[in-house]
C-alpha cells in the first residue's frame, strides 16, 4: 500500500502535470481527532480553468494508479470521481471550475490548501462548524418528535405486512435517526454547540457508555422479530429522551401523542402474532 507522503506527492504531481491552480485536501486527514487507519481517503479538489477539458477525456485519471472500482458524481457545477485502488488506498477527487469553487468550500467542514499559486482561497474560509450540533429550538424539537411519531406508524405497518426492508429502512432511516438527533441535543443542551461529526460519528464520546450500548442494542434488525423489539425499544428511549430535553429546555411535550402511538402500535402487532413464530 502506497503511504501518505507517496499519495500526496502523487496528488500534486499529477496537479503540476495538469497545470492545476489550486490544490486542497478536506475530510478526515484535515481533522485531528479522526481515527488514523488505512481506510482514510484522499479528499482533494483540484481549482481548474479547463474543466471541460478535463472532463471530455478522462485518461488522466490512470496517472493515479490500477483502479478496482470508480464512480463519478455530477455535484452542481462540479465532478467528483471516486476511485479505489488495488493497493487499497483510495482518492475522492472534485475537479471544480475556479469561478465555482464557493459552492466546493460551502460543502465541507474544513480544508488544508496544498497549492494556490494565484491566491484563490485568500478570500474563502473553511466552516468548521458544519457538523456541529446547536441548541434546539422548540419549533426544532416539536418538528422532530411530529417526524418520529409519525413514521413510527409507518414500521408498525411494514411489520404487519412482513415488509422486513420496509419496516428497516424507517426504523433506521427516519425514526432512530430523530432519535439521535435528540441525544445530539442532550449534549448541546448542556455544553453548547459541539462536533458531532458526520454521522453522528463522535455523538458517543460525550455520553455515558450505557447509553451508547442502550442505542447499539437498538440496531439488531436481523429479523421480523427483532424488528419489532427494536421499534417499541426505540420508541420508548425515544419519548424517555424527548421528555428529558423538553424539562431541561422548558419546551412543551405532547406526552399524550406519544402514549397513543405507543398503545396503537401495541393493539396493531399483537394482533399480527404470526411474526414471532
Amino acid at each position: 500500500m502506497r503511504t501518505e507522503t507517496e499519495m500526496m506527492n502523487l496528488i500534486l504531481q499529477i496537479a503540476e502535470t495538469l497545470k492545476i491552480e489550486a490544490v486542497a485536501i478536506s475530510g478526515s486527514r484535515t481533522e485531528d481527532r479522526a481515527l488514523k487507519d488505512e481506510f482514510q481517503d484522499y479528499d482533494v479538489v483540484y481549482l481548474v480553468e479547463n474543466f471541460e477539458e478535463l472532463i471530455s477525456d478522462l485518461s488522466w485519471l490512470d496517472q493515479f494508479g490500477k483502479r478496482i472500482i470508480k464512480q463519478e458524481v455530477i455535484l452542481g457545477h462540479r465532478c467528483l470521481y471516486l476511485m479505489l485502488f488495488e493497493d487499497g488506498n483510495r482518492i475522492d477527487l472534485t475537479l471544480c471550475p475556479q469561478e465555482h469553487m464557493q459552492e466546493w468550500v460551502d460543502s465541507e467542514a474544513g480544508f488544508t490548501v496544498l497549492v494556490d499559486q494565484k491566491g484563490l482561497f485568500e478570500s474563502y474560509s473553511s466552516s468548521p462548524e458544519r457538523f456541529w450540533i446547536h441548541p434546539a429550538s422548540e419549533k426544532d424539537f416539536k418538528k422532530a418528535c411530529n417526524e418520529f411519531w409519525w413514521v413510527s406508524a409507518y414500521a408498525v405497518k411494514g411489520i404487519c405486512r412482513k415488509q422486513i426492508i420496509y419496516a428497516t429502512d424507517h426504523i433506521y432511516g427516519i425514526c432512530q435517526q430523530e432519535l439521535l438527533k435528540i441525544l445530539a441535543w442532550q449534549i448541546a443542551s448542556d455544553r453548547g454547540a459541539v462536533d458531532i461529526g458526520k454521522n453522528y460519528k463522535y455523538l458517543f464520546n460525550y455520553l455515558p457508555t450505557e447509553k451508547e450500548k442502550e442505542f447499539l442494542n437498538l440496531l439488531d434488525l436481523s429479523s421480523l422479530d427483532k424488528i419489532n423489539q427494536s421499534l417499541f425499544a426505540t420508541m420508548q428511549l425515544f419519548n424517555q429522551e424527548a421528555q428529558k430535553l423538553a424539562q431541561k429546555m422548558g419546551f412543551d411535550y405532547d406526552k399524550e401523542v406519544a402514549e397513543k402511538m405507543i398503545e396503537y402500535a401495541e393493539e396493531r402487532l399483537e394482533k399480527n402474532e404470526t411474526f414471532t413464530k
